[in-house]
């Protein structure tokens, strides 16, 4: 039984529902000596500011159990550069690049927007709202839902490609976060960033980053990442995209199964870069042994009785 692996994400579509990660991939050209690009659904890029940045000093990663803890900074090299640098590079790609992007300020997200817009081996562009409103004293913009909304529908309102929004595990109401951006003009939620950690040197009595706290990422995010990728793609109406902790092919079909209509693969690059070829082929198993024709029948077919009233813990 052949089974159909595209996928469809609003007016996109990608030939199969795997995707590298932002922030493990690069601009796409670093992974060129492991992995074909042209097998996967798409990746997203590094992400990109108009100025860019030199991130932080290191140390700068550290593994910990069941994941990493990162505070690169979000070194970049900035829009203009990306363009002309790289952009050209990824233009005889055959598969779906997104650029990631962020801004401290409403006009530095719709700048880096407008610029990216503009770039045709783009076929969508993800906005990262875990950063901070240096505006609004340092809020980040991912917890509050009318920030999300006014940062959204800037931004869109100066495109044409589609628009994902990058949601921030750290909200109190993710879902309200999610249809605020779904209403401000959002073509699909990725659900979900990093959250903060912190690990500590017991001998030296030192923090192992130098920022102190970092963004953790990995297995043990995946819970979590599963948890409001079910509840979001149950509020909004827009794709949702999984991620947090994909190293497998079960990883993969978990998020598919909680409704993610495609999956981002990260963490587990750094340590098997050419894992997203045994996911890709475990779905398409999975699909024949359960009789799913397509990927696309695959997707939210948990078996959901409904509400549980009662303490969750």
């Amino acid at each position: 039984m052949a089974v159909e692996m595209a996928v469809t994400l609003g007016s996109l579509r990608l030939k199969n529902p795997v995707m590298l990660a932002s922030g493990c991939c690069g601009y796409g050209l670093d992974m060129e000596s492991y992995l074909d690009l042209n097998r996967l659904g798409g990746a997203c890029l590094k992400g990109l500011s108009v100025a860019g940045s030199e991130g932080n000093p290191p140390p700068r990663i550290w593994e910990t159990q069941g994941g990493m803890i990162n505070a690169i900074g979000l070194q970049n090299v900035g829009t203009r550069r990306f363009i002309e640098e790289k952009a050209p590079r990824l233009r005889g790609y055959d598969t779906a690049f997104v650029a990631n992007f962020y801004g401290h300020t409403v006009e530095e997200y719709v700048e880096a927007a407008r610029q990216l817009d503009a770039e045709p081996c783009l076929a969508a562009l993800e906005m990262n709202i875990s950063c901070p409103n240096i505006q609004e004293g340092g809020i980040h913009f991912g917890t509050d839902p009318a920030m999300v909304h006014a940062v959204t529908k800037a931004c869109r309102e100066v495109m044409r490609k589609p628009l994902w929004v990058k949601l921030s595990p750290n909200a109190s109401d993710v879902v309200a976060v999610a249809r605020a951006a779904e209403e401000a003009g959002a073509d699909a939620l990725t659900c979900i960033n990093t959250m903060p950690a912190m690990a500590i040197d017991v001998e030296r009595r030192e923090f192992r980053i130098w920022n102190k706290i970092g963004g953790l990422s990995g297995p043990a995010l995946r819970p979590i990442a599963i948890r409001i990728v079910y509840q979001v793609s149950r509020a909004v109406k827009i794709p949702v995209v999984g991620i947090g902790g994909v190293a497998t092919a079960n990883d993969a079909i978990e998020f598919l199964l909680a409704g993610a209509k495609a999956v981002q693969v990260g963490t587990a690059l750094f340590a098997d870069p050419q894992c997203p070829y045994s996911i890709l082929d475990g779905i398409e198993a999975y699909c024949e042994r359960h009789g799913f024709l397509s990927v696309e029948a695959l997707i939210g077919q948990i078996k959901d009785p409904g509400p549980r009233p009662g303490c969750h813990e």
